[in-house]
């Protein structure tokens, strides 16, 4: 710790920190643009200003940008001293210049970091009269809008889509005094994060699209702390509603797993809340036209529960506690886990490896320290998008230590180390068959089939000490990357392996552990992280259950005749004629779902179910750490929680299991107690009889208004505002307005910080752990000495079989995730989905012309897709995009053959 003197006042402050981070940590209002906690200082907007002394006898100083100076003992700083703050006051009128004063119409008025700074100079009128320079704006995309008239040169847009997150279409142009941040010519940025920029930029030139079209002041939604649902990592987000309708994501800070940033699929594939698809009213079959009260459905069901034969499918996209009630409704042994055989095989070895293995897996923040990185078959960028993000920080931490070592720099003097660094990248190698976003990165690439790549990785694994059976055979080639991937693994410090679910190949997942529990045992740290399939895939694991193919037995054996369904296209779990074969046994369909898809139309109960907007629940990201999101707003009709319905059936069913469960507490409590496993989730978040100063935590603004209005076609009466009986939020802006329990917080405000910038009043330290610890408890820690042995079995190496095709799945950010296409913008950047990639001899082979309509026989369904050259793809390897909308194939891989003038399936 260093002493420092500001204004004369002593504090204790890091070293290795800069001035502008001491002053900001110390709760100092001290204004600033450039400078980003993640991004680090350039020292451009020369608007944190202050005065520096040389010893206390210094009376004159000099002015200096707080971001570019070190924090060092003893030092003597002022923040109020009158140069320097006339100083920033000038800075400022210099950068608002050619501003528009238009903050009434835009779109970041209220909620603008701009507004925040030059209140906090003192700057409130405009010197300048004359013509203002202006700008042409451009069209980027579906997601973000474009008004250069409004940058004052802060560069972080491209500091962050450039340098942070490897962007190669968003770039500064300058001439003479005209500086202009854009793409060369209109069109969609590319970056998978490039929503984000909203975020970064200080004023409006970057705003989110999709909150213009239903466009509303930010200080006037309703706000909850909530988790993304898009992929396994977790990331945390606060929620936005107004007028009964999800508005906006944006991102919630949480220092051990997102940080400061989100993908783009998290952020705006949240329109299947407002879809017009929705479930909204419970229906039954037949029963006038399928309307009927809600307490006459709950009766019926409960009556079709009551003899015992039903049968509940879970889901891997619903919380915990609606899972949980499923269970208890139908009984532990009736519970069937609502995966495809490919997704739960891979989720339960995850969890064998991650409940038994010795090596610890990261978060996204701990893998962004890793020295070195080994991939093996992941694309990262469409699975894992924000472990990707964490990836490309990881692979500049070798020659960013090495340059700050070498010319004595710190880490957030970006520009500097950055100049040092030049092009040097730390170790990455990538084993996956076909190219990543992550390969213009990589110290060393590797394409083949998925069983030759896990052979390599299996190699690999024996080199380092790891016992293997069975013969290695490599080729010249592979030995050689199998040589060099081993000495950097036992060079780095901090190696981080990564695998999961991405080519559908388990050995993958089984060849990752084995090397990181053989270096762990050579006296490494590695860190072992695994994908998984879906945001509850691991918690639903954990829950335990039957296999979903298990059920059609059940079904055909007579033990059941009904099934329960919760959040879950079946049709997206198996073949379209095992899931018609399911339904033609089942006397009764009960599906509690908030989307009307193909398994709603086979239902003869339909019961409406909240989105994670609408609902709170628990659920587990691929790390093992559970996290709670809270409901947002309370939706109109008879939509509510999963696991209410579930409660209220087995109330009027008299199911003794569920009997005193009334309240998300309640629920909670039975869980953790039936499941020891889950047992840390009872301490996940204050409970609902928590309050602060005697008052509950607000959802809304304390500027939030239009209450009556927006009800005045109802009534011209304030209506009473919901009770929140589950948690210790309001549906209110009334409430306690100081700081929140960081699982409580709704959104980041602070007295003079009323954009995304306030979070750092909340932090214990800049870019840190929020105040009493970020949000989430770990499930599963590392077994000291491992319960589980080494992956021995080595897969034979990959032959193509004449005639045959092994069809391989291939995932895309935009499109494979079932919810976030029923947003438009997601749906306008997803791949054309009816496209077979092929090697181009098979297609030779095969006689097929490249870019014609093909049709191919999948399991008795017919496909008409086009046959496109893939140059990566090995002989006999062909691949599929996954999330197929209206697939009937959904289990890939599979291995098809070809048969006469068409192509049929071998099962």
């Amino acid at each position: 710790m260093a002493r420092i003197f500001i204004d004369n006042t002593p504090y204790e402050v890091k070293e290795g920190k800069n001035l502008l981070e001491a002053c900001l940590q110390l709760g100092l209002d001290l204004p600033y643009f450039c400078w980003h906690p993640s991004l680090g200082s350039v020292g451009a907007c020369r608007q944190c200003a202050i005065k520096s002394f040389k010893d206390e006898d210094d009376k004159k100083g000099r002015i200096v940008m707080s971001c570019m100076e070190p924090v060092r003992d003893n030092m003597r700083i002022s923040v109020n001293d009158s140069e320097a703050t006339s100083f920033r006051e000038h800075v400022i009128g210099w950068l608002m210049t050619n501003h528009p004063h238009d903050c009434a119409v835009c779109d970041e008025g209220g909620s603008c970091h701009l507004q925040d700074m030059t209140v906090m100079t003192g700057h409130s009128y405009r010197d300048y009269r004359f013509t203002k320079r202006t700008y042409h704006n451009q069209d980027l995309g579906p997601f973000l809008n474009h008004e250069m008239n409004r940058c004052i040169q802060c560069y972080r847009c491209v500091r962050f889509y450039k340098d942070y997150a490897g962007g190669k279409d968003l770039n500064v142009f300058a001439a003479h005094n005209h500086v202009y941040f854009g793409r060369q010519q209109n069109g969609t940025l590319e970056s998978e994060f490039s929503g984000n920029l909203a975020e970064v930029c200080p004023t409006g030139v970057f705003t989110d699209k999709t909150l213009k079209s239903h466009y509303t002041r930010k200080w006037d939604m309703t706000y909850a702390p909530s988790v993304c649902q898009g992929c396994s990592l977790g990331c945390n987000i606060s929620a936005g509603e107004r007028y009964g309708s999800l508005r906006q994501i944006v991102n919630r800070y949480n220092g051990e797993v997102n940080g400061y940033f989100l993908c783009d699929r998290g952020r705006y594939g949240y329109e299947f809340v407002n879809s017009s698809q929705r479930i909204v009213h419970p229906a039954i079959r037949p029963h006038h036209n399928g309307s009927a009260s809600r307490e006459y459905i709950i009766g019926e069901v409960a009556a079709r529960l009551k003899n015992g034969k039903a049968i509940g499918i879970g889901s891997p996209r619903a919380s915990l506690e609606s899972n949980f009630t499923l269970r208890q409704l139908v009984g532990a042994e009736h519970f069937y886990l609502g995966m495809s055989d490919t997704d739960h095989d891979h989720t339960s070895l995850a969890l064998k490896i991650l409940h038994g293995g010795p090596v610890r897996t990261p978060s996204l923040h701990e893998a962004e320290t890793a020295d070195m990185v080994l991939i093996l078959g992941e694309d990262l960028t469409n699975t894992a998008p924000m472990l990707a993000l964490a990836v490309r920080q990881a692979v500049r931490q070798v020659p960013m230590n090495e340059a700050m070592q070498q010319v004595h720099l710190a880490a957030w003097q970006d520009a500097a180390v950055r100049e040092a660094m030049q092009e040097a990248k730390g170790p990455l190698f990538i084993l996956h068959t076909f190219p990543t976003s992550l390969d213009e990165l990589a110290t060393g690439i590797h394409r083949d089939a998925p069983d030759n790549l896990a052979r390599i990785a299996f190699a690999i694994s024996r080199a380092l000490g790891a016992p293997v059976n069975g013969s290695l055979e490599l080729g010249e080639t592979e030995q050689a990357l199998v040589n060099d991937i081993t000495a950097a693994l036992k060079a780095a410090k901090r190696p981080l392996i990564i695998a999961g679910y991405g080519t559908g190949c388990d050995h993958m997942m089984k060849a990752a552990a084995n090397i990181s529990w053989a270096l762990l045992q050579g006296g490494g740290q590695p860190m072992l992280s695994l994908t998984l399939p879906e945001c509850n895939s691991l918690g639903l694991e954990m829950l335990g259950g039957h296999r979903f193919d298990s059920a059609l037995a059940a079904l055909k054996n007579g033990e059941a005749d009904t099934l329960v369904v919760l959040e879950n296209d079946l049709y997206r779990r198996a073949d379209k004629h095992v899931i018609d074969e399911l339904f033609s046994y089942a006397k009764d369909v009960i599906l509690v779902d908030h989307l009307y898809n193909q398994t709603a139309e086979n239902a003869t109960v339909l019961l409406p179910a909240g989105t994670f907007a609408e609902a709170d629940g628990t659920i587990v990201n691929n790390e093992g750490r559970a996290q709670r999101y809270y409901q947002v707003y309370v939706p109109k009709g008879e939509v509510q929680e999963s696991w209410k319905w579930f409660l209220q059936i087995g109330e009027k069913a008299g199911v003794q299991r569920l009997h005193g469960l009334h309240n998300l507490d309640d629920v909670v409590w039975a869980m953790t107690t039936a499941i020891p496993a889950l047992a840390p989730i009872a301490k996940l978040a204050p409970n609902a009889d928590f309050r602060m100063a005697g008052q509950k935590i607000p959802r809304e603004p304390h500027r939030y208004s239009g209450r009556t209005a927006m009800l005045a076609n109802e009534s011209v009466n304030e209506p009473r505002p919901p009770e929140d009986e589950d948690t210790p939020l309001s549906f209110t802006m009334e409430g306690y307005r100081g700081e929140a329990p960081a699982p409580l917080i709704p959104f980041f405000w602070a007295p003079g910080w009323n954009s995304p910038q306030a979070v750092n009043k909340f932090q214990s330290e800049i870019g840190g752990h929020l105040h009493g610890g970020d949000p989430g408890k770990r499930l599963l820690e590392p077994h000291v000495n491992g319960s589980i042995p080494f992956f021995t079995e080595v897969p034979q190496p990959y032959l193509s079989m004449p005639g045959h095709l092994h069809v391989m799945p291939l995932y895309s950010i935009f499109g494979s995730e079932e919810l976030s296409m029923y947003t438009k913008g997601i749906a306008q950047r997803a791949q054309d989905f009816f496209v077979i990639y092929m090697n181009p001899e098979d297609i030779d082979e095969w006689n097929i012309t490249p870019g014609i309509w093909v049709n191919f026989h999948i399991e008795g369904h017919a496909y008409l897709m086009v046959a496109v050259p893939n140059h990566w793809l090995p002989r006999g390897i062909a691949a599929m995009n996954a999330g197929l909308p209206k697939s009937q194939i959904i289990d890939l891989p599979q291995c098809i053959r070809f048969s006469g003038s068409e192509v049929t399936s071998t099962f």
